[in-house]
């Protein structure tokens, strides 16, 4: 283990919703940082104002906080390096980029965005494929290279609009080894001069993120891919500086569940699944995208599916407390490949958790969901109802399929009684309630014995008398076991239940 502390930071930008992407870069830099007993910081990189969306900074916060990805230093919690958000942190990225230019690694560009659009156009038309202002281009536009000092100095001190761009040596190599995809070399001659300062005064993300990461002392880098081929511009950002590079761990992309491309809100959509960690509601149009919070998902659920989502703990072992995740972390274990989202596995974790949950717990969700729903049932029968119900449900919500548990039926499967119900069925039931009713103790053991018993004497399938018995007393086909759901309901209550139902049914 280092003996440098470890320090990883998420920066994300506040420009819309936090996708579930980004969530597991979040978690990803804090299980590395709790498992070296480093840091993990919150860092919010609003340089781009032109994107910035009202909501998306709290929305972070509030997703993080629910996930219980908390920050040791950052935005909301503070620490040594505040302000922990960039366009608070303005004024001082100016003197490192008058420091590259002092060193020769930058310069002043004065080309407009309009002379910029007719230069690339002009390449278009000459088949240029993407024409880039770099160590070749940059010798025929108008910036401090090819311009007289003087010149510069007038148009500086007459306020004419410039960027400041990095200037990209010729014929070099950088390499730079990622923690997860090995060594990476790349030539400068296939990289650009980036802009590193923008005519408005604000940094570019590839200034900031380095003299921030520097200042705050990030000794991990751990991102999406979509930064790698910035990668080599940050590194040579670094050599600039004469500062030590931190080591960089480029994650691979949440691909859909074909594994044909990026996973996208699109794609949740169709799919029927949440992209985001918790509602987002669009501040422009008032569209609302679903999150996995009010879809039903527990938090510890949605991280122990984000964690698989490209690590893998070398066992068999795929329920793991955040605790335990902790302690198995390793960017050795993540891999380079893209990783599949599976809905039906997500939904398989949560189901996990809710079975985990004690039958107090679930009853403090189910409560006002059963309320909005018009229910209502003493503790006792709560808890066992829960207890039943809870093997067959995903999420809280689909407890509330057992309705019948709690209220007795008022319509009957149409399409089960149209099959299954017989001129004799209601005789057959009625002889079958009086052996039943008879049963002491009325439980599910004793109830199962009489019911199978009178199966055996009358000479009975069970698929003549299963699906009408459960019909009658529960209104539906399906459901857990029809014994313990009749232990719960009790003897008066399934006497009232089977009469009902088969007047119900025999004269429908």
């Amino acid at each position: 283990m280092s003996l440098t502390p470890v320090r990883v930071r998420f920066a994300p930008s506040p420009t819309g919703p936090l996708h579930i992407g980004g969530v597991r870069t979040a978690l990803y830099n804090y299980l590395y940082a709790k498992h070296h007993n480093g840091q993990f910081l919150l860092r919010i990189e609003d340089t781009d104002q032109t994107r910035y969306v009202e909501g998306a900074e709290d929305y972070i916060l509030q997703a993080l906080k629910w996930l219980g990805i908390s920050p040791d230093e950052g935005v909301g919690v503070g620490g040594p390096h505040s302000p922990y958000r960039q366009s608070e942190r303005k004024e001082m990225y100016r003197q490192y980029a008058d420091l590259l230019i002092e060193r020769d690694w930058a310069y002043y560009a004065f080309d407009t965005p309009e002379e910029l659009d007719e230069v690339r156009e002009r390449a278009k038309q000459a088949k240029v494929a993407s024409w880039q202002y770099n160590h070749i281009t940059r010798n025929s536009m108008k910036n401090s290279l090819t311009l007289p000092i003087d010149t510069v100095q007038k148009k500086i001190a007459d306020g004419e609009p410039y960027v400041i761009r990095f200037k990209m040596p010729r014929g070099e190599e950088v390499r730079f080894e990622d923690e997860i995809r090995g060594w990476i070399t790349v030539s400068t001659d296939q990289l650009d001069d980036k802009v590193l300062m923008k005519h408005d005064g604000m940094p570019t993300y590839h200034l900031a993120n380095i003299v921030d990461d520097h200042l705050m002392e990030i000794t991990h880098v751990i991102r999406g891919e979509e930064w790698l081929p910035s990668a080599p511009l940050h590194v040579m950002l670094y050599q600039a500086f004469e500062w030590t590079a931190p080591k960089f761990a480029h994650l691979s992309l949440i691909l859909k569940p074909d594994g044909k491309g990026k996973l996208s809100k699109r794609d949740g959509d169709a799919g029927g699944f949440p992209v985001f960690p918790i509602e987002w509601t669009d501040p422009s149009t008032g569209a609302v995208s679903s999150g996995y919070r009010e879809s039903g998902y527990y938090p510890d659920a949605l991280i122990n599916i984000l964690a698989f989502l490209g690590w893998n703990p070398g066992t068999t072992q795929e329920i793991f407390s955040k605790e335990e995740m902790i302690t198995a972390f390793s960017m050795e274990r993540v891999g380079k490949s893209g990783a599949k989202f599976d809905p039906d596995k997500a939904r398989w974790f949560n189901q996990q958790y809710l079975r985990m949950r004690s039958e107090a717990d679930l009853a403090e969700e189910l409560r006002p969901l059963m309320k909005d729903a018009g229910l209502e049932a003493d503790d006792p029968t709560l808890l066992k109802a829960i207890a039943l119900l809870k093997e067959r449900a995903v999420f809280a919500k689909d407890m509330l399929e057992g309705r019948f548990m709690f209220e007795a039926p008022t319509s009957y499967d149409e399409k089960l009684r149209s099959s299954k119900w017989k001129p004799d069925t209601a005789g057959i039931l009625n002889s079958l309630w009086t052996q039943m009713s008879s049963v002491v103790p009325f439980r599910s053991i004793e109830l199962e014995t009489a019911f199978k018993a009178f199966l055996e004497s009358e000479r009975l399938g069970m698929g003549v008398v299963m699906p009408n018995m459960r019909l009658v007393i529960t209104g539906t086909g399906t459901g857990p076991s029809l014994f313990e759901t009749m232990e719960i309901l009790g003897k008066e209550e399934c006497a009232q239940r089977i009469e009902n139902g088969i007047k119900a049914l025999h004269h429908a």
